[in-house]
């Protein structure tokens, strides 16, 4: 638990207890329960408990406005709650290539890090047995080392059936069953094949069939498109068999359809696609090693930016998960340390001390390859050094697939891909070559980086936090007011008329209300992305000058799930004013019923002696939206 648990605790009690709850999401700003009975709820105590804004009952949920740090909450409330069945994902949105890109991602992101482990333990394995020679590989610690590390990928689908089950919008238990009946014991290692040979080979009601000859254990494909086809079909039958018998003949008749047609027509068809595909891509890989390691090493960063890189993940997961080393990613390995290299040459370089402490952190996860606080928030943001981290990253991966390296197990980031490199008797020739690799990145990236340099303007800094805490104090300070622009094209409404009494009494701060003319926002001033909702439709900005701004597209919008949304930032990234972070479509949302007013809102607005709005009544980003003044 953590520093919310007294009122995580709290706040269950008055609700009516777990047994009350029926659902709980959350937006940037509120918790929001589906309660069997609201009436039983204690409102009263709740809006006056310290650390509740208020409460709002409104569209059959229970709202208990928190603030910006509602996320902590409510990971202590899930604690008190235990396990709730979440609301279906939302549909997908965007073109084909997009919807593939977020379907992989939301598949496979939930168990890479199980997946990361298991190559892990197999390197470690593997290590061990070339350290201890040919009696430890005949050993029950290295037979149960190796369950350790083969068994996930042995039931690879059952895993995949959760997860995919998930993102479609159906019952993740329910696909979990259905990948069971494809791993089941006879089915997962040929003996079924070979036990009705005799009699004619494998038939369901005299239609034939074949299995793969290493059954569908391991598979991805197959288990991807039966789920897809479950989740359509359970959902077709939720919406005619009668609520008493659902529980019991929904996933009764779903399993009864779905798993004979997965092995009559669905997995033999997806195993063939995915052969196509991967011979697809080798034919590529093949033509020219080199410059498809350049291509691989210089784009990784900005295929991860844009979450692209997930179209290969698969891949590489069926050829592993089958035996078979890939080179698919090698050349994308010495990325994310030429990145950290770059990322501390701008450390090194920089008199910006914000930029300062944004970077030391932002190294120190670089090396166990978590790039993205050093791609948004330091080098994307002063160009060069990105640019320098792709080049160098072509280069090394252009060098890896000269020397035919390849990866053998899933394994972790940054340093801790070493252990996707041994082989599997042990020889440790490819981690030399990627530690080489990795040395000479960092050194090439600082050096160039630093070299070449950036624009190390001091206009990012529009206030140090000790100008910003004069401010706020009242001291005398060089700053007397602090301006910020208009995110929106639209019409400026006093805060009084936001539709939702959460804003228009003020509990969330002051500011004003904006009737968007236009689906874009920009930011309001040069800051970072401190807050930015899953479903994008609120993000907040912390600015240079220490102001917290909350802009929040339209009325209960979080209920959208994401769809009608779009954001070009992510939480973290640094920001200049007038840039780009979201776009949203106004016709499509109020066609679903929605208001599309935007309050803007100082988040921290007592850290000001006054806040004063414009006066005009129609605004753009290049208008002043609102003045604050210091204590």
């Amino acid at each position: 638990m953590g520093k919310y648990e007294d009122l995580a605790k709290l706040i269950v009690k008055e609700i009516g207890g777990k047994d009350n709850v029926i659902s709980l999401t959350n937006c940037i700003t509120r918790l929001r329960f589906k309660l069997k009975d609201e009436v039983i709820a204690n409102t009263d105590i709740l809006k006056q408990t310290d650390g509740i804004v208020t409460v709002i009952q409104s569209g059959g949920q229970y709202q208990v406005v928190i603030g910006n740090h509602v996320p902590d909450v409510r990971q202590d409330v899930d604690q008190v709650l235990g396990i709730l069945e979440s609301a279906p994902e939302g549909g997908l949105s965007g073109n084909l290539f997009d919807k593939f890109v977020d379907m992989i991602s939301g598949i496979f992101q939930p168990i890479l890090a199980p997946l990361s482990a298991a190559g892990m333990l197999k390197g470690l394995n593997a290590i061990l047995s070339f350290a201890l020679g040919a009696g430890f590989s005949s050993s029950s610690t290295y037979a149960i080392l190796n369950a350790m590390g083969d068994g996930l990928f042995l039931f690879l689908p059952i895993f995949i059936g959760y997860t995919a089950m998930k993102k479609f919008g159906g019952s993740p238990f329910l696909g979990m069953m259905l990948a069971t009946s494809l791993v089941y014991t006879g089915f997962i290692d040929g003996s079924a094949t070979k036990l009705f040979e005799p009699t004619g080979g494998l038939h369901f009601f005299s239609i034939p069939f074949s299995l793969p000859a290493a059954g569908y254990g391991s598979t991805v494909m197959p288990i991807i498109a039966a789920t897809a086809f479950g989740a359509y079909l359970e959902k077709q039958l939720r919406k005619i068999i009668p609520d008493v018998a659902k529980l019991f003949l929904v996933p009764f008749l779903t399993t009864l359809v779905t798993v004979p047609l997965t092995f009559l027509a669905i997995g033999p068809i997806m195993n063939i696609v995915a052969d196509g595909l991967g011979q697809g891509l080798l034919a590529i890989q093949a033509f020219n090693p080199i410059i498809f390691g350049a291509i691989i090493g210089f784009t990784w960063q900005i295929l991860v930016m844009f979450g692209m890189h997930w179209a290969l993940i698969p891949f590489v997961i069926i050829s592993l998960s089958q035996g078979t080393p890939t080179a698919l990613i090698t050349g994308a390995g010495s990325v994310a340390v030429a990145q950290t290299g770059a990322t501390l040459a701008v450390l090194m370089k920089t008199k910006n001390k914000r930029l300062k402490e944004l970077a030391v952190p932002a190294v120190i996860s670089g090396a166990f390859g978590i790039t993205e606080p050093a791609i948004y928030g330091i080098t994307l943001p002063k160009k060069r050094p990105f640019w320098v981290s792709c080049l160098v990253g072509g280069v090394t991966g252009a060098i890896a697939m000269q020397l035919g390296m390849k990866t053998y197990q899933m394994g972790g980031l940054g340093i801790f891909r070493y252990t996707s490199l041994i082989k599997p008797d042990g020889n440790m020739s490819f981690v030399m070559y990627g530690v080489i690799l990795d040395i000479a990145a960092f050194i090439a990236a600082f050096g160039l980086a630093y070299l070449v340099g950036f624009k190390d303007d001091e206009a990012t800094i529009t206030l140090s936090k000790a100008e910003a805490k004069k401010v706020a104090t009242g001291q005398k300070s060089s700053v007397n007011k602090l301006k910020l622009f208009s995110p929106l094209v639209g019409n400026v409404l006093p805060l009084s008329e936001a539709k939702d009494p959460v804003f228009s009494e003020g509990a969330m701060g002051n500011g004003v209300v904006i009737e968007p003319t236009s689906g874009e926002v920009f930011a309001p001033e040069d800051g970072v992305v401190s807050s930015l909702f899953p479903t994008h439709h609120a993000i907040g900005i912390l600015t240079d000058s220490g102001v917290e701004v909350l802009i929040h597209i339209g009325m209960d919008t979080v209920e959208l799930g994401g769809k009608h949304y779009e954001s070009f930032v992510i939480q973290g990234q640094t920001v200049k004013k007038g840039e780009k972070l979201l776009r949203f479509d106004m016709q499509a949302i109020e066609g679903a019923g929605y208001c599309v007013q935007t309050p803007v809102i100082i988040t921290n607005t007592s850290n000001y002696g006054s806040i004063v709005a414009t006066e005009k009544q129609n605004v753009s980003p290049q208008d002043i939206l609102l003045v604050l003044m210091g204590m």
